[in-house]
């Protein structure tokens, strides 16, 4: 069986349009915001789904049909399996895919990592987002086999990001892994996550610009490193105007 993981919904048509073989799982979560800590896998996703709760009232209460339904394919193939993990370079995907490796740290599956290696270095940070399907292909053609060694880098990753260990963090952003590009830079971008993206809002509103999207806009240019999205940035634009 040939699995592939999407960083999100809006992957998911241009990705079937290229007519890649196989299944999908859609990863639907932002661990890099909220509560990520627990001592069991169910307690976790219990936690989580707290928390999205929390953030956002009103909507249902499916989480684990939505999400952890997706994050348990990955865990449920037979030997011999394929997966391919498609995630970004920033902290938003990162996270996601150390999570996704630390799932897999047992499995006995074929893993590859599938980043978006066309992009140009001004555009690192954008993701697949604004990839054809051309694109895309590219991108599958010169996915990384991943080695066992790779595979405890994501998961020891996870657990650092997890647990706050910003030592941890430090020491293993110096590992040199063709799986894991932007290394270094998304660990530094995991240790400062809650003090350095509030000076950059708190930067940009003192310079004078109080439009929102305008916000948004040049938080992406300073700090595209996070890969924050609108609901991310918006929260913190809102706590500084309280």
């Amino acid at each position: 069986m040939i699995l592939h993981v999407l960083p999100g919904d809006a992957t998911v048509h241009k990705f079937k349009a290229a007519g890649f073989e196989g299944d999908i799982a859609v990863c639907r979560e932002a661990l890099i915001a909220g509560d990520v800590s627990a001592e069991t896998l169910p307690e976790f996703w219990e936690n989580r789904a707290r928390f999205l709760a929390g953030e956002y009232p009103g909507n249902d209460d499916s989480y684990h049909e939505k999400v952890v339904r997706e994050f348990a394919k990955l865990t449920a193939l037979q030997s011999g399996s394929e997966i391919n993990l498609w995630f970004e370079y920033e902290l938003f995907c990162q996270t996601n895919m150390w999570f996704c490796l630390s799932l897999l740290a047992e499995s006995t599956a074929d893993i590859f990592r599938v980043a978006p290696v066309v992009l140009l270095d001004e555009e690192v940070w954008d993701g697949f987002g604004n990839l054809s399907s051309d694109d895309m292909k590219k991108c599958f053609a010169s996915r990384v086999n991943l080695s066992r060694d790779d595979i405890d880098l994501g998961a020891n990753l996870w657990t650092a990001y997890r647990t706050g260990d910003q030592e941890a963090l430090e020491r293993l952003s110096a590992t040199d892994s063709t799986a894991f590009p932007k290394l270094q830079e998304v660990c530094r971008a995991a240790i400062e996550k809650e003090s350095r993206p509030k000076d950059i809002v708190r930067e940009i509103v003192r310079d004078g610009e109080n439009d929102f999207e305008k916000v948004f806009q040049e938080f992406r240019s300073r700090a595209g490193v996070y890969g924050y999205g609108d609901a991310q940035v918006k929260k913190i634009w809102q706590e500084l105007l309280v």
